[in-house]
């Protein structure tokens, strides 16, 4: 993914480009503080997921380096990565999602030992994942946008390292108006769908490996 040069000058460019569409802030051209969007964790999930009592440690994810800032992107075209003007994440993308990733564990209320990689703290699993896009897509000259999350993640059995498997996570919303506020909620729905599937799939990964080591032990 190659990122324009005019990135640099979103607050100018980019700013005059989408002033049509509602998606920069009148903020921007009378010198007021860059807006802020936040997002939420995962909270309602399948009814059936397992207790854990093993601990999962959530390593920061992975990210191109036009995705690890706290500008919220956009895309018009597959090879042009570019960013709307006077508008960031409340945090790095990354650091974000590793937040909203253990925050969304907790939700469930079936695990208790979660929590960030920390030097020093000894885990059972490791959950690595790498963002492969995060953006709204103005594609075929479209007015309001679709965003797109996609995410891959490994489950790692440690102290072996051994990766028990991997999964690609992708997930769309339409915004409901060109607005940028309608924008950060479509990508907060879409973040969701990922981190819900996410979880998911991590813990009843978790509860069929230790129920195969205790037969197994038996």
């Amino acid at each position: 993914m190659t990122i324009s040069r005019r990135t640099a000058l979103a607050g100018l460019g980019l700013g005059t480009m989408l002033a049509s569409t509602g998606c920069t802030p009148l903020a921007a051209v009378r010198g007021e503080p860059t807006r802020l969007f936040q997002l939420h964790p995962a909270k309602e999930f399948a009814a059936d997921l397992p207790r854990l009592t093993q601990q999962i440690t959530i390593e920061e994810p992975e990210a191109a380096a036009g995705l690890s800032s706290s500008r919220i992107a956009l895309t018009r075209h597959p090879l042009r990565l570019e960013y709307f003007a006077q508008a960031n994440w409340t945090d790095t993308t990354p650091g974000l999602i590793q937040t909203l990733l253990v925050e969304s564990f907790e939700n469930t209320g079936k695990i208790i030992s979660i929590g960030r990689e920390v030097v020093g703290l000894r885990a059972d699993y490791q959950l690595k994942t790498e963002l492969r896009e995060f953006q709204a897509e103005y594609f075929n000259e479209a007015k309001i946008p679709t965003i797109r999350v996609r995410m891959n993640a490994k489950l790692v059995r440690m102290p072996q390292r051994i990766i028990l498997d991997s999964g690609n996570f992708e997930y769309t919303a339409l915004a409901a108006s060109d607005q940028l506020i309608d924008v950060a909620a479509a990508f907060d729905t879409a973040l969701m769908s990922a981190l819900r599937a996410l979880v998911e799939w991590t813990m009843r990964i978790v509860d069929s490996v230790d129920r195969d080591i205790t037969t197994r032990r038996r």
